[in-house]
């Protein structure tokens, strides 16, 4: 198991740390470090803080990605998702949320925003070419392979 530093920030103090609901599940859930409710209107978005900060290891990134009950339920998700944390950043994690819905979505102090998802990020660099090699795809795309 990974082990992640987590700094609880002044105003995280009393919030439960991200875990996982389940054994199995890829996510841990990130809660609302709010001081007061926050009130966001269909079409808004707004950024919520999480009052946690990490130092993730160097090959590792966190994925803030949306709660599907959220999404489902509400029409509240995450509006870059996945939001990227990189493995030197070591501000507070928030987490920027917008309202699809059609009823204004309270967000409480605790409650379970969005999850985070902790994974290991290829080395890469691009190799620049004149011709990329054949592929049974070719260029096509929106769409090319069909519908449903």
């Amino acid at each position: 198991m990974l082990a992640v530093p987590v700094q609880v920030l002044a105003h995280g103090a009393g919030l439960p740390l991200p875990t996982r609901a389940t054994a199995d599940s890829a996510g841990m859930d990130l809660r609302a470090a709010v001081g007061t409710d926050v009130v966001l209107s269909p079409g808004a978005r707004v950024l919520i803080p999480t009052g946690i900060a990490l130092a993730l290891p160097t090959g590792y990134e966190g994925q803030v990605r949306p709660r599907s009950g959220l999404a489902l339920k509400h029409g509240v998700t995450v509006l870059n998702s996945p939001g990227t944390v990189d493995a030197d950043y070591r501000g507070e994690v928030s987490v920027v949320l917008i309202n699809h819905g059609e009823e204004p979505f309270v967000v409480r102090r605790g409650d379970r925003i969005a999850q985070i998802v902790i994974a290991p990020v290829t080395e890469s660099a691009l190799q620049e070419v004149d011709i990329l090699p054949e592929s049974g795809r070719g260029a096509g795309g929106y769409g090319s392979t069909g519908t449903g």
